[in-house]
């Protein structure tokens, strides 16, 4: 039986991508799902098209960045798990069949899932490099429809940015996004490593969820946070230092080598070296700064 999630879509005057976003989530998914977006401003219909729509919703008057957004999300969920999803993103068919088979497989719900991104330009650590266009009127649908289980990858570990999937009791337990990070940069890996904490070490990512994103960067129309500096700070230790000796990141999976790496010691003296430089430098950054120029 495939299960329904609650889909969580935050989303900043993005409407013609939301659209394309909820259409494949109707068009594409095995089970009936909760959307829940957060309309972010709104002023270019968004609000107006949601609440037409009869979609579950949370508002701002302006743009909270993601962690917010998606803790406040979080107060309207009714399933049992989370699922995390950018407006930009295009579910394809098996995605929902892929993680309930992987939920089923499993004792516990001590996990974190990732679908597999389709990109047109950049594949990141892991994902597939194909390009069926980057906007809305470039994008050709039919043909992804066709094509997008030809493109060869196997399930691998280091489940991190959205899509995502949680159970909705270990992300209470971590207290889901942390805010201290908004807009948003960096607190995808802040998230898996706060789950780690809690006890979580089955992050993998599914071959068989496939979702295409175009890329569309609204990550650039907002005042970044010094994420990077947070995250070696927080956690004494680099966020490509967590994800590859932590999570194993790009890793193929195999079921029997999901435990970390014990890095040498003189890779984690070289992480607390670089806080401690940031520390002296009298580095500042945070959230509230905006609030108090």
């Amino acid at each position: 039986m495939t299960l329904s999630f609650s889909i969580l879509i935050p989303s900043w005057n993005n409407l013609p991508f939301l659209k394309l976003c909820v259409a494949s989530i109707r068009r594409n998914s095995a089970a009936q799902h909760q959307i829940i977006v957060h309309v972010n401003d709104g002023s270019d219909g968004t609000l107006e098209w949601v609440r037409s729509e009869g979609l579950d919703y949370t508002h701002s008057d302006h743009n909270i960045g993601v962690c917010l957004a998606v803790n406040m999300m979080r107060t309207k969920v009714k399933t049992d798990y989370i699922f995390y999803l950018n407006d930009d993103m295009y579910l394809l068919p098996g995605w929902d069949v892929a993680l309930s088979d992987e939920i089923a497989s499993l004792p516990d719900c001590r996990f974190f899932l990732s679908g597999t991104m389709i990109q047109p330009h950049n594949p990141l650590d892991v994902g597939i490099l194909a390009n069926y266009g980057d906007t809305v009127e470039t994008f050709d649908e039919e043909r992804l429809l066709r094509e997008y289980m030809s493109h060869p990858m196997t399930d691998w570990c280091g489940a991190t940015w959205p899509p995502n999937l949680v159970h909705r009791d270990i992300w209470d337990i971590v207290g889901g996004y942390s805010i201290e990070y908004s807009p948003g940069m960096y607190s995808d890996p802040d998230f898996s490593a706060k789950l780690y904490m809690a006890g979580v070490r089955h992050f993998k990512g599914l071959s068989a969820c496939r979702v295409y994103h175009f890329e569309t960067k609204s990550t650039g129309r907002v005042h970044r946070n010094d994420g990077h500096i947070q995250f070696l700070l927080k956690w004494g230790m680099a966020n490509s230092f967590f994800r590859k000796h932590y999570t194993l990141l790009g890793e193929p999976y195999n079921p029997n080598n999901t435990q970390a790496v014990k890095p040498s010691n003189k890779k984690q003296l070289r992480c607390r070296l670089k806080a401690i430089a940031q520390l002296l430098a009298g580095k500042q950054f945070g959230p509230l700064d905006d609030f108090f120029r």
